[in-house]
């Protein structure tokens, strides 16, 4: 068999089997995936930018308003989608990718949240992260964004990052530059040997962490955290201001 540990990533996953529930009432009757932000829907922004960068197959797991979303999902022509059926049991965003991963392959993958959405800068960054990875010196190589300039998040951010580009967890109640953009690309032997059943995604990271080996690439442009209603209407201020 030909050696794909070293492949760029031709295929990805985008999470979309989650409830939702701080994009409530939204999301009572529709999956936080169709929610549409300047006129277009999350996971047709995550999927659009999966094409452009190269990505011919994609995953997408389902579970809430599954018939929904994959009707959806059917109006699509590329990049080639595969579903991850979750309607028994809501896997969590760890026990997602491992349901996928027999529909992943072998080799180095995406991982896409579902409302993840940014603005670009002078290069796509889903290009730049994919140019980036060294499976020579990383199991993970995240999208981060800076603190100081994305909309919508009011945490205290997730990593620093050392000068050579590895990141470290915020610890306690300090605060640190930069948050999970919601993408990665992840090497498939991290997801073997963990938990059956629910579990976050966080496990990949904190083996890659142990390893000191989960790097990040800032992002260029600016992240836009819609996690509540209210997110909505400033991210899509932010999309028209871009296109002015």
């Amino acid at each position: 068999m030909p050696d794909v540990s070293h492949a760029a990533p031709t295929t990805a996953i985008v999470l979309a089997a989650g409830l939702g529930k701080r994009m409530l009432p939204i999301t009572a009757t529709m999956p936080k995936p169709l929610v549409r932000v300047g006129g277009r829907t999350l996971i047709d922004f995550a999927l659009d930018k999966l094409h452009e960068a190269g990505i011919g197959k994609v995953v997408v797991n389902v579970h809430h308003f599954a018939d929904m979303l994959e009707t959806h999902l059917r109006t699509r022509k590329l990049p080639h989608i595969v579903i991850s059926d979750e309607r028994d049991a809501v896997l969590e965003t760890g026990g997602g990718v491992k349901k996928a991963l027999p529909l992943l392959g072998n080799a180095p993958f995406i991982t896409f949240n579902s409302d993840s959405i940014w603005t670009e800068g002078s290069q796509p960054n889903l290009s730049r992260l994919v140019a980036a990875w060294n499976p020579e010196t990383m199991d993970v190589l995240m999208l981060v964004a800076p603190l100081s300039t994305s909309i919508g998040y009011e945490g205290r951010g997730d990593f620093s990052m050392n000068p050579d580009g590895r990141l470290q967890r915020r610890k306690g109640d300090e605060s640190v530059p930069f948050v999970y953009a919601g993408v990665a690309i992840v090497k498939p032997e991290l997801v073997t040997d963990t938990p059956e059943g629910p579990f976050s995604a966080n496990f990949f990271y904190d083996r890659a962490i142990a390893r000191g080996r989960l790097h990040g690439l800032r992002l260029d442009g600016q992240w836009l955290h819609v996690g509540e209603p209210q997110a909505i209407a400033e991210a899509e201020e932010c999309l028209a201001a871009r296109t002015r």
